[in-house]
């Protein structure tokens, strides 16, 4: 952190927001680094704490179902993750099948589509009226600890440890979504490659793709 936090102050001098993922590690390094910068929680992270959780909840529920159902439970595990309306018919079987088999992923499932269908329409009104994202928000909390989930009671802990950030995801809308993507698009090149022995071919293959092929360089 002590390197994240020399890079910020030699840099980040007139930094007055902040998106980052839900890190503590991060949030401290910000935070004495930059003094009081707004601190936005990014949206993407805050869904990935819903997900994670679901993705526990099946995992731990397939592993009582026979072999074959367990075994086509986790290839069909994408079923859980997108939305009902752009499921296939035979998508849509798969997933009523295995929710009928559980009662505990059924619970799960739908507290994932409670929080997902919160998060869609606070997108469109949270800039303008915060109070009626912070009650509906309150009311998902409520909805989670009536549950027997345990792992969605620990996903709300780290989400009511950072409202104000997420909050501020609503009030100011930025979003690190470009650069998640920019990093994630980097990875599969180094995979695709099986690594760069050099960093200024990784950083050339990159501006390639991005089709900055003016650039005044070499690649070998």
């Amino acid at each position: 952190m002590e390197a994240v936090k020399n890079d910020l102050r030699k840099k980040g001098g007139k930094v007055e927001v902040v998106v980052m993922d839900m890190s503590n590690s991060f949030k401290s390094a910000v935070t004495k680094a930059l003094g009081k910068p707004v601190i936005v929680a990014d949206r993407f992270h805050c869904c990935c704490y819903i997900y994670w959780a679901l993705e526990r909840v099946r995992r731990s529920v397939q592993n009582v179902f026979d072999d074959y159902n367990c075994k086509k439970c986790k290839r069909m595990k994408h079923v859980f993750y997108k939305k009902k309306e752009n499921l296939s018919e035979v998508q849509r079987w798969y997933l009523d099948r295995y929710l009928s088999m559980s009662d505990e992923l059924c619970e799960v499932y739908d507290l994932k589509e409670l929080f997902c269908e919160w998060l869609e329409k606070e997108k469109e009104i949270g800039s303008s009226n915060i109070s009626y994202v912070k009650e509906t928000l309150y009311e998902f909390y409520r909805k989670v600890e009536a549950s027997n989930i345990d792992v969605f009671k620990s996903a709300i802990q780290t989400f009511r440890k950072w409202q104000p950030e997420i909050f501020n995801s609503f009030a100011f809308g930025y979003t690190n979504g470009f650069t998640e993507g920019l990093n994630n698009q980097t990875k599969v090149f180094k995979r695709h490659a099986f690594g760069f022995k050099r960093y200024d071919c990784l950083r050339m293959r990159i501006l390639l793709h991005h089709q900055w092929k003016h650039a005044p360089a070499h690649i070998g």
